[in-house]
């Protein structure tokens, strides 16, 4: 468990040059002082003409003009409503035409996204990103559009919600193969309040949420509110690649599951240690500290906007040696700790992180 004299030097290297970037990124942060950014060019201009009010100013010949006075302010105006009125031109053959089986030609309607309904594709997506981006229910969004001069029914809304959710599931379940082909994914599982009609009351549910870790796409995964192991089992069924997860035991399945490498997560490590600094402040400050120098690693890797194959450089330049010298103290300590402790978890998160690679992937 004692570290090389190789692994020693190593270490040491890479937290010189950590910490020479954590000294620099703070001289940076001195020097730059905030500064009013200057509005978009592309933004429209409208401009506004403002005259001094002086006696003599129709008399041109006594006043010359100078470069004028320009300030730039930003304004905003609600969201405005129209109505497409959609005019379909209608003719008729004129009398004494051979021809009667088709007398009367209409234009076709263009296509809409919901039938029978007076939503069209760029009021839905409004509702939509309002709701489900800007997180405005719907009840704040009929009052915003009322003050607009509009009243859309609450009852209206909510059926062109559940027709658009349809329409959008053939996207969702792409989006679902796209995320699920990648060999590297992060899991997680997160509260949500469910309401219970019956007994009018809400009860703790769950949402779970797959991400693609390469291109960053995702989505959300819900069965009746259930946190139970079959759920992310029915999901992955024969998923093969690198799975990313908390602690919670549902994911033990895939501890020693062929095809298939199970990484912890520092973030949920790092917070057993922070509730330890009250009852082993020694260990809990000495893994902090380590955690905090692979944070420091990637910081310098986005202040450098490394390429993936730069970043996977740096961190088997930087960040292997610190794992290295922080999983040998890891594996003299973790016997000396008891499971009641807090900070027991954060071990067996780690070693699980570290137990199945030797060099760091991108």
């Amino acid at each position: 468990m004692e570290l090389t004299e190789a692994e020693q030097k190593a270490a040491e290297d890479a937290v010189q040059e950590i910490e020479a970037f954590r000294e620099t990124g703070k001289k940076i942060q001195l020097k730059v002082k905030p500064v009013r950014k200057v509005l978009p060019e592309d933004i429209p201009r409208r401009e506004e003409h403002i005259y001094p009010e002086i006696d003599e100013i129709d008399n041109r010949e006594v006043y010359e003009e100078l470069p004028p006075e320009i300030t730039e302010v930003l304004e905003h105006e609600p969201g405005k409503c129209y109505v497409r009125k959609i005019i379909r031109h209608k003719y008729i053959l004129k009398v004494g035409s051979d021809d009667l089986s088709t007398s009367i030609v209409t234009a076709s309607l263009p296509s809409l996204p919901l039938p029978k309904s007076y939503a069209c594709a760029t009021l839905l997506s409004e509702l939509a990103v309002s709701k489900y981006v800007d997180h405005q229910p719907y009840y704040r969004q009929i009052q915003m559009f009322k003050r607009d001069g509009v009243t859309l029914p609450a009852s209206t809304i909510n059926g062109w919600h559940k027709d658009l959710i349809d329409l959008l599931r053939p996207m969702y379940y792409r989006l679902q193969e796209t995320v699920l082909d990648s060999d590297y994914l992060q899991i997680d599982e997160t509260t949500i309040p469910v309401i219970i009609k019956e007994e009018h009351k809400t009860k703790k549910g769950y949402l779970w949420l797959f991400r693609s870790v390469n291109d960053s796409l995702q989505f959300f995964h819900y069965d009746n509110g259930s946190r139970a192991q079959k759920v992310v089992t029915a999901v992955l069924p024969n998923y093969q690649g690198t799975i990313q997860t908390d602690g919670y035991e549902a994911y033990s399945i895939y501890e020693n599951k062929s095809g298939v490498i199970h990484l912890g997560c520092f973030a949920h490590a790092r917070r057993k240690w922070t509730e330890s600094l009250t009852n082993d402040k020694e260990r809990a400050e000495y893994a902090l500290s380590q955690i905090g120098l692979l944070y420091s690693g990637e910081r310098k890797a986005d202040t450098e906007k490394l390429t993936n194959e730069e970043r996977k450089e740096l961190r088997n330049r930087l960040s292997l040696p610190i794992i290295t010298s922080f999983e040998k103290w890891m594996l003299r300590e973790y016997p000396k700790v008891l499971p009641s402790k807090p900070h027991w978890k954060g071990y067996q998160i780690y070693l699980q992180s570290i137990s199945h690679t030797e060099t760091l992937s991108p």
